[in-house]
Order: structure tokens, then sequence, then C-alpha cells
């Protein structure tokens, strides 16, 4: 059944930045294709999210380690339940710690299967429909994109693609009237480093340890991050492409500390 409201689709949808932003457009009254691992989580942000706002929001569990897959269950839900796109948030991504000796072949393929391969492979299978709504395309990128820290070798070179795609595709995709941009975030509350292995102590000591190497002071919150996402997607930014906006509490303007 088309949907009769704009259409936003998010993957890593199921916590942290994605829950988060999945929210925000709820609220706008945008129908949703959530994207994630957890079934149960899924499910339930559907119920809370069209229980509350009135939107239709359903979800899709695919593990991006298997990105064509993926995309082509995306392609899918999209033509079944909603027949058109107007936003596509690529927000899915994991972390590892690493050096370019101690990082195997094995690691660096994954980061980059989740982080690049899955949003390459998304968008490529939603421009149709974004090239209709004269869509917007949102990445969630990092700091570490726009900065070399060492100790997450694959991890950076990763949200570096992240932000070449961007910034690639703004120009290829300008002529079907598709804006492409991406948020770089400096460190955020959510369970990124958790999934990554970090123990609670360790993350604790990490964040409190980020109020130092953050000029702000502190660490960003979801919700901060999902309010740039919904902004660059918005009409407010219609004259946006391209861009690689920072939202890190100064992070990206100071050296390695």
């Amino acid at each position: 059944m088309a949907s009769s409201r704009k259409v936003a689709v998010i993957t890593g949808a199921s916590s942290g930045i994605g829950k988060a932003t999945a929210r925000r457009f709820a609220e706008e009254n945008f129908d949703l294709l959530l994207i994630g691992r957890d079934h149960s989580i899924l499910s339930k942000l559907s119920t809370d999210f069209s229980t509350r706002f009135g939107v239709r929001a359903n979800p899709l569990v695919g593990d991006l380690l298997f990105p064509e897959k993926v995309a082509k269950q995306i392609r899918v839900e999209i033509e079944r339940e909603f027949e058109r796109v107007d936003v596509l948030v690529n927000n899915a991504g994991i972390i590892q710690s690493g050096t370019i000796e101690d990082t195997s072949y094995e690691d660096f393929r994954s980061m980059m299967k989740v982080n690049v391969d899955s949003l390459f492979l998304i968008t490529q299978a939603l421009i149709p429909y974004l090239e209709k709504t004269r869509g917007s395309i949102v990445n969630v990128s990092s700091v570490a994109g726009l900065r070399s820290f060492p100790g997450i070798f694959a991890y950076g070179v990763s949200k570096a693609a992240v932000d070449q795609i961007t910034r690639i595709s703004a120009l290829e995709l300008a002529p079907k009237g598709i804006r492409v941009n991406a948020v770089n975030p400096g460190v955020v509350r959510t369970q990124l480093h958790r999934r990554s292995g970090m123990s609670e102590d360790r993350y604790q000591a990490f964040l409190e340890h980020s109020k130092s190497t953050h000029p702000l002071g502190r660490v960003g919150e979801p919700e901060e991050v999902a309010d740039l996402i919904f902004f660059l997607a918005s009409e407010n930014a219609g004259w946006i492409t391209g861009n690689t906006v920072s939202i890190d509490g100064g992070r990206f303007l100071t050296c390695l500390r």
C-alpha cells in the first residue's frame, strides 16, 4: 500500500543515533522503514511510533555483514509497502580497535562491509525512488573520517570513505534533484563502543576522558545528532549538498591528546 506521507528509511534504527533519528522523523509525521538486527527492539519501536505519532513504522531485520541481501530486502519492502522514499539515513556502523599492524583482514573487511559497502548498495538501490521525490540522503560518518586517530585504523578508513562517497555522490546525483550530506559526530553516548567489546568500566573511563578531548567539555547525545540529520534532510537545507557537517563539541578543531 503506497504511503500517503513522506517516507524515511533508516539503517541502524534500533539504538543510539538511529533510534533518536527515527523518533525525530516520526514526530514530523514521516512513515518509516526501520532497519536493524534486533527484531524485538525494532518491533517495540514500530508499535511505539505508530501509537504515539500515528505513523506507519515497519521493521526490517537485516545483518549488514551481508549488504547485498539487505539492500535487496529494502527495495522489496519499499516496493511492496510504501512505493516511495523521501529520505535515506545511512546510520548503521560498527567500530573496532586496532592498528595497521594488528588489524586482521577479516576485521578490516567486516568494518568495510557494514560501514561502507552497505551504504553504497542501499543508496544505489533507492536512487530511483529518491529521484521521483527529489529526496535527500544523510550519511552518518565521524570526526574520525575528517581527522586521523591512531588505534582505530579500519574505522577511520571506513569513515573517510563515507565522506568521499558523500561528496562524489552529491555531485553525481544533483542533476536528479537528490541532495547528499553527512554528519560527523564526535563521541556520542550510544552503544557503539560497548558493542565493540569495551567493558563498562573502560567505557565510563572513556566518556570521562572525552570531556577533556572535546572543547565544550562533554560528549554528545543522540538527539542532538538526530536534530542535525533532520535539518539536513529537510527543505530548510534545500541548498545544501555535499557537506560533511561536524557535530562534535569542537573535537575536529583540536590536536591529538
